[in-house]
């Protein structure tokens, strides 16, 4: 069944419309048991709503987390995880899923479940650097030896060169992906509208757009689909990990300043009085310990001292924020990614 109704989509289908992928992530976490259990003075338990690539991050912080926690309280903590695109984890939250906190992709899928009452509409501002334990960019994953010579944005257009991205209407990948295309035109001094022919472009070179980022992973990495993947910079670290030699990657000159943000859903924290434990939890992100654990995952730590400790890891390479394209996040949302935008005027099925 998952199969059916969760696979990514290819040019001859039409986009997966957000409210089925949504309605399809909220399933899963129904039939994966991620529903958070019951607290009480002894134990309590904390759900994290997060985006499709940061299992390996969050085990590892979970881990570490727990058992400071539990040596320091007199408490047992238990913490269960929710992943997919971003988009939809904010879907499901919205529409029910019990999510303590939510560490997604884009400003946009916190400040949507802000607009329904869930999160107060100051949460940007209650934890350090705005709410960004670290950031990211999207990065090039190509097949060993690079044979095609990929090294820019540019060569994404080539006839030569298939691409694999998710679907920017369900995926924070997606959404970053566009915008970094999008915004590559601008830094080289184009135009709007060359911005709009190049992804125009670069849309008709994708063979598969996947609804998350992991699907999108898949795709390239075991299906052996595409020549380049647009892909987080930690994703393309265990992608390329996990390929023994198969897999490369190739950093652009340029690239987005990708800003995954984490807030604690106030709605629910005080519905289940989990809000302290909630605010400690990510309150240890910023902490020396998990700005590591964050920087070994390869994402890039708010912490400069942490992150430069760790330079080799983060080649150098220009990002530029989402206010070079627009005025800022909410605005990409709605010009580029709602029902009518941007990427539905320019992806069109012939």
């Amino acid at each position: 069944m998952w199969s059916l109704v969760c696979a990514g989509f290819s040019r001859e289908s039409r986009p997966f419309h957000l409210s089925c992928a949504a309605l399809c992530a909220g399933l899963m976490i129904l039939g994966a048991g991620c529903r958070p259990s019951g607290n009480d003075e002894n134990n309590v338990t904390l759900l994290n709503a997060s985006y499709d690539p940061t299992r390996e991050l969050w085990k590892d912080l979970n881990s570490n987390f727990i058992s400071k926690f539990n040596q320091e309280h007199e408490r047992t903590l238990h913490i269960k995880q929710s992943h997919g695109g971003s988009a939809p984890q904010a879907r499901a939250v919205i529409d029910g899923l019990e999510a303590d906190v939510v560490t997604l992709a884009m400003w946009s899928d916190v400040d949507a479940i802000s607009k329904r009452g869930l999160i107060h509409p100051d949460w940007e501002d209650r934890l350090p650097n705005r709410s960004l334990p670290y950031v990211s960019t999207i990065v090039f994953v190509v097949r060993s030896g690079n044979p095609l010579k990929i090294k820019d944005w540019n060569d994404l257009v080539r006839e030569d060169v298939s691409v694999i991205t998710p679907n920017p209407k369900t995926s924070g990948n997606g959404k970053l992906s566009f915008l970094a295309a999008w915004g590559s035109v601008l830094a080289a001094g184009g135009i709007e509208e060359d911005a709009r022919k190049f992804v125009t472009t670069m849309y008709r070179h994708v063979l598969v757009m996947d609804t998350g980022a992991r699907g999108s992973t898949t795709t390239f990495a075991q299906r052996g689909m595409g020549d380049v993947h647009l892909t987080w910079e930690n994703e393309a670290h265990l992608e390329v990990e996990e390929s023994k030699g198969k897999l490369e990657i190739i950093y652009p000159p340029v690239s987005i300043l990708a800003e995954p943000y984490v807030a604690v859903v106030d709605s629910t924290v005080d519905r289940k009085k989990t809000r302290a434990v909630a605010e400690e939890y990510l309150n240890y992100l910023y902490s020396p310990e998990g700005q590591e654990i964050i920087a070994r995952h390869f994402y890039r730590p708010s912490d400069q001292k942490i992150l430069e400790s760790h330079r080799s890891d983060f080649p150098e390479m220009k990002l530029f924020p989402v206010t070079d394209i627009v005025s800022g996040w909410a605005e990409a949302q709605s010009k580029f990614f709602a029902e009518g935008g941007v990427f539905d005027s320019i992806y069109q099925i012939p």
